[in-house]
């Protein structure tokens, strides 16, 4: 979770509450103010307070214009409907809540379809919070299982520098050596030759992005396990691999059928996704799954009886809603395989186009067209010298566009773009939109001498 600081004291200038407000609660204030670092003495009615936080909420960005993030930002009203039918049940406690259990099983085993499970009946597989604690979960789960095997030495992790930070984390938390492949000029993510050069007898496995948050590409998964596969053969070292599909893994089942990425490759121990990205469920909801049991030590599951039942359990977290749970269940009746492929190849097209009609534009270059996940990078040309990409993105913010920019990771800092996730919601019309506004803007910047931004504050990147 994001750790938040204290204010020092209490704001007391006047607050902005309507004064019709005191009509229909005369013991209020017109410039009630509200809390900031203590409570209030008085309470309120539920409306007004409702009017006071909603007035806040206002400054927040439009989420339907936010290009930085992955994450879902738009669910039909029949969605929303379930999700507040369900808000009050506890995920964990599945004994109270039976048939929302019964979802949660369902979706793992249609999961464990789309990704060619050989056994879908042997698969072990749960939701969760989101995919940052499924690979968590995946990543113990690589640990105990190198641990069993009796070596001495410190574990590693082999992936590339493009990885989500919650890699970083679990190595850091749970004291795992991370071995981050870099960047290289136009290599962007992870390869076969140089995932191999960097494992030995202590790598719990490696980490292989099915679409990289950075610019959109999917990562060889195939080509990796293969070239596991010889480096067993010649050394003896049985690395699995774990598939991070937070995007991809639910783009690919239905656009990119024939790409071999998941199950169907025997070196593929385990997968995650986000059911709250192209799962099209709000936050937060992710899924793990492990090929069979094998995969999933069963020293890391727990059994508790105290809630009612006797219920096996594998998570970092225990209370949650089961909300998401039952919304992604409801995307899965709703759409079937065919929805999901038009939604998602809508997605992607929306993405083609758009990279495509900005290319034209003149002073961007593309790194990426959107054509694996519906994503892309683009950065300023080599003889733009008047304005950076940081400047664009300050400058679509001022029509309500939150396009993020930032620089790659170490050995490419240099690199410095910007990229647009097109999601279900964002439709050929917003882009034609946030076309007309990038050509708005570029003849203003074109008449810079030099980039206005400050570098100790021009990184804006979003996962």
């Amino acid at each position: 979770m994001v750790l938040h600081a204290g204010e020092r004291g209490a704001d007391d200038r006047p607050g902005g509450s309507n004064p019709l407000h005191a009509v229909t609660s005369p013991a209020l204030a017109a410039t009630y103010t509200p809390p900031r670092s203590r409570l209030n003495d008085e309470t309120l009615p539920a409306d007004t307070a409702l009017q006071v936080v909603r007035d806040e909420l206002m400054l927040d960005g439009n989420a339907r214009l936010n290009l930085a993030t992955f994450v879902t930002t738009w669910m039909e009203p029949q969605a929303r409907e379930l999700i507040a039918d369900c808000a009050d049940k506890n995920m964990i406690d599945k004994d109270e809540y039976p048939q929302t259990a019964e979802l949660e099983r369902r979706c793992v085993s249609i999961l464990a379809d789309l990704w060619h499970a050989p056994d879908p009946a042997a698969v072990m597989g749960c939701s969760t919070t989101g995919s940052s604690e499924a690979c968590m979960l995946a990543g113990m789960a690589l640990k105990r299982r190198w641990s069993k095997l009796g070596r001495t030495g410190r574990p590693n992790l082999v992936m590339g520098a493009n990885v989500q930070v919650c890699w970083e984390k679990f190595c850091e938390y749970w004291e795992v050596e991370p071995r981050l492949v870099p960047m290289d000029g136009d290599r962007f993510h992870l390869t076969a030759e140089e995932a191999v050069a960097r494992c030995d007898e202590n790598t719990i496995g490696v980490v292989a992005i099915l679409g990289s948050t950075f610019d959109g590409s999917y990562e060889p998964v195939a080509g990796i396990a293969a070239a596991l596969d010889r480096l067993q053969s010649e050394r003896g070292w049985d690395i699995p691999v774990h598939v991070d599909g937070a995007s991809g893994a639910m783009i690919a089942p239905f656009l990119d059928a024939d790409l071999e990425w998941d199950f169907r490759l025997r070196r593929v121990a385990s997968i995650n996704t986000s059911g709250h990205k192209y799962g099209l469920v709000y936050p937060g909801v992710g899924w793990v799954l492990w090929r069979d049991r094998d995969a999933l030590p069963s020293e890391l599951v727990f059994n508790v009886n105290y809630l009612g039942g006797d219920m096996p359990t594998f998570a970092l977290n225990f209370s949650r809603p089961g909300a998401q749970v039952v919304a992604q269940y409801y995307n899965f009746v709703r759409l079937g395989r065919e929805g999901f492929r038009i939604v998602q190849q809508a997605c992607r097209d929306v993405a083609t186009r758009l990279a495509g009609r900005i290319a034209e534009l003149g002073p961007f270059e593309l790194l990426t067209r959107g054509d694996q996940l519906p994503v892309f990078a683009f950065t300023t040309r080599d003889d733009v010298t008047g304005f950076d990409v940081f400047d664009v993105s300050r400058r679509l913010r001022e029509r309500g566009w939150l396009v993020p920019a930032y620089t790659f990771p170490e050995n490419r800092t240099d690199l410095a773009v910007l990229r647009i996730v097109c999601r279900n919601g964002f439709t050929h019309d917003l882009a034609d939109l946030l076309v007309e506004d990038l050509k708005r803007v570029l003849p203003e910047l074109a008449e810079q001498d030099r980039p206005q931004h400050k570098p100790a504050t021009s990184t804006a990147f979003h996962h």
